[in-house]
This record gives C-alpha cells, structure tokens and sequence, in this order.
C-alpha cells in the first residue's frame, strides 16, 4: 500500500500531509478524553509495525502487506487503529525505509481514509463476530486501501498501466482470506483473558 518515491508532486505531497494533520487531528480530542486509549494507540503503533515487516512484497507500482488491519482495529478500537497506523508508518521510514517518510500524509491516508468508512458503515453494525462477517469487513477495508492507491496513481507524475494497479489491488485477495482466521483467534484469545485488569485496560475486543 506504500506509493514510491517520485509517483506523486511535491505540492499535492503537501496537501496530503496538510490533509493527513486535520484528520488526524480531529480525533485526538477522543485521546485527551480517555487517557487510556493513547496506551492502546501505542500497542496498535507496536503491532502494525510488526506485522508491516513481517510481510511484505512489492507487487506493481506499490507493496503488498500484511497490515493486520482489522485485529488491530477489532481489538483495540478506532481511535487506538487510526493513530497505530500513523505512528507505525512513521516508524517504518524511521527505521526502515526513510524513503516511505516522503509520503507519510500519502500513505496515511490511504490507511485512515478507508478505515474511517469502514468504522462508520459496517463498523457501527457489528451485532456479531464470526469469519463472515470479519470477512466482510476485511473485503470492504482492503477495497478501499487498494482504491486509495490507484487515486494517488492517478493523479501521480508517472504513467502508471491500469493492469499494473490491477495485480497490486488483486494481490490483497491473500491477505483478505487469511485475515478474518487470525482476527478472530486473536480476539478469541483476548476475550479469555478479560478477567485480568490489565489485559482489560489494553485492550477492548468486540465480542467474538
């Protein structure tokens, strides 16, 4: 999901980064209201920087990821899941790939921009978790990553082939059918755990 270097101006660099900042910001108050959520952004930061390096593979124009969206955002919650995502991103071109720190705004949004739709449309109707509906939401939050990318290519300085979009946005399809078995066996063995007071301060699992 990362855009290389040289794919997008610098002046719409910027707006993404401007636009990345008010986003961001406008959920923050969220983290000044409950203190214990900026423990849990920073346990999301943590393993969505893990689970990036884990796996990772260039496909096309962009890179595919194991980005363990949903059992971060399931586990944890959206405010904790939306600052992760920033947070490990900015500690991926730290530590990783200072190259990705060009576009930040450009890929946190490409993160952020489909979890927010996710969180306010299949997100507020959960009545249950099972892989269905796991994989519904999976389906849904990869769709939108995928379409992000091909927004910022389309508006990119380098002609980038439909079909080379095409097999990066396909490639998520791995990802999409192993993601629901392992959202749900973390949650599964979060919620056994609920009766440590630590366990229950970290993290807040949807019940699975």
């Amino acid at each position: 999901m990362h855009i290389e270097p040289g794919y997008v101006a610098s002046a719409k660099i910027v707006a993404a980064n401007a636009a990345a900042v008010v986003l961001l910001g406008s959920q923050s108050v969220q983290l000044l209201k409950q203190p214990q959520l900026i423990v849990r952004t920073l346990i999301a930061g943590v393993l969505f920087t893990l689970f990036m390096q884990a796996f990772h593979l260039k496909v096309g124009p962009s890179e595919l990821h194991f980005l363990g969206a949903m059992p971060i955002y399931l586990s944890l919650g959206f405010v904790p899941a939306l600052f992760g995502f920033a947070i490990g991103l900015l500690a991926q071109g730290l530590l990783f790939e200072p190259t990705d720190l060009v576009h930040l705004g450009v890929n946190t949004l490409s993160l952020a921009v489909p979890l927010m739709l996710v969180h306010a449309t299949f997100g507020q109707r959960l009545a249950k978790l099972d892989v269905r509906s796991i994989l519904k939401l999976d389906a849904a939050y990869y769709s939108g990553v995928t379409l992000m990318v091909g927004f910022w290519l389309a508006i990119g300085e380098v002609a980038t082939p439909f079909s080379a979009w095409l097999a990066f946005a396909s490639s998520y399809a791995a990802i999409v059918m192993v993601e629901p078995i392992f959202t749900l066996l973390a949650l599964q063995a979060i919620g056994r755990r609920q009766d440590n007071a630590a366990v229950r301060f970290c993290f807040a699992p949807q019940a699975a």
